[in-house]
């Protein structure tokens, strides 16, 4: 490999790491669900997608930083009606009842969002476009760079919502002891209903922050930030946060490296062995907990 090779693959790695930020965040979201109610919420991905949809309805009218504003916002809003709809009234003690409803939303959002659009992909508005950092033979594209900050800063307030909020309290109470949390008089579905807002928002950001990065919506972005969700959350280990934003940074990263050694119809295949290796060598994740995962 000459050197101009190598410039060139480190440069799309860099690449693929700020973008990693989108499926750290998408990994955080199927993080916090599970990590609270012990469940998969398959539609979180495509909620995500929905939301950035719907910020699209204030786009000609307002800056584009309240555009990726409204997209958090409606996240959450469909965080709470995918809580509603697939796990508020559902036994919880049935898993597959809750798994297949959120499959049967998941769907839903999909064929709504191709409905609505005729299934052609819409732009998305882009900050800092044109404004690129040149480190040497390296240039850093200023809306991924945007991307990555905007992914670090959820991240870290989502962490001090958790260890410094009575909010964060209870659902990490719930989390460990439901049973204890309710006799403390902490109230279980308002604390889920919470998490599942709470993780809207930041897939509602998500959205926004891949369609910002790509330059376009389109509904057939639903599965593969599915996918990618799901590989981030076992490689990070189900249950921790921080697992999540490390192994997005990876997957992101790798998932570059790939399609420049191997192009991007064999992208996804690589990064799926990359999941198995870690099934087989590391079933717990990076950070899994000390007894390992169950």
């Amino acid at each position: 490999m000459d050197l101009l090779d190598l410039i060139d693959l480190t440069q799309s790695v860099l690449d693929g790491v700020l973008f990693g930020a989108t499926y750290s965040l998408i990994g955080i979201g199927f993080t916090l669900i599970f990590g609270v109610m012990h469940k998969i919420n398959l539609a979180y991905a495509a909620a995500s997608v929905g939301a950035a949809y719907l910020s699209l309805i204030v786009v000609s009218h307002v800056p584009v930083p309240v555009v990726y504003l409204v997209a958090a916002l409606m996240g959450g809003v469909l965080g709470w009606l995918v809580y509603l709809i697939c796990f508020r009234f559902l036994p919880l003690s049935n898993p597959l009842a809750t798994l297949m409803s959120t499959v049967g939303m998941l769907l839903a959002i999909e064929e709504l969002i191709s409905h609505l659009t005729q299934g052609m992909p819409m732009n998305y508005p882009a900050m800092f476009q044109s404004a690129n950092i040149e480190i040497g033979s390296f240039f850093i594209r200023g809306d991924l760079l945007f991307v990555f900050l905007i992914g670090c800063v959820a991240m870290v307030g989502l962490t001090q919502l958790l260890k410094r909020t009575r909010l964060g309290l209870a659902t990490r109470a719930v989390a460990q002891q439901p049973v204890a949390a309710q006799l403390c008089g902490m109230g279980i579905n308002s604390t889920n209903a919470s998490t599942f807002v709470i993780a809207g928002l930041l897939g509602g950001t998500a959205g926004a922050m891949a369609g910002a990065a790509i330059g376009v919506l389109s509904p057939l972005l639903a599965l593969p930030l599915t996918v990618k969700g799901l590989v981030v959350t076992v490689i990070g280990g189900l249950g921790s946060i921080p697992g999540a934003i490390v192994a997005g940074l990876i997957v992101g990263g790798a998932e570059n490296l790939f399609q420049f050694i191997r192009g991007v119809s064999e992208r996804d295949i690589y990064v799926m062995l990359l999941l198995f290796v870690f099934l087989v060598f590391r079933p717990g994740g990076l950070f899994s907990p000390p007894g390992g995962r169950d």
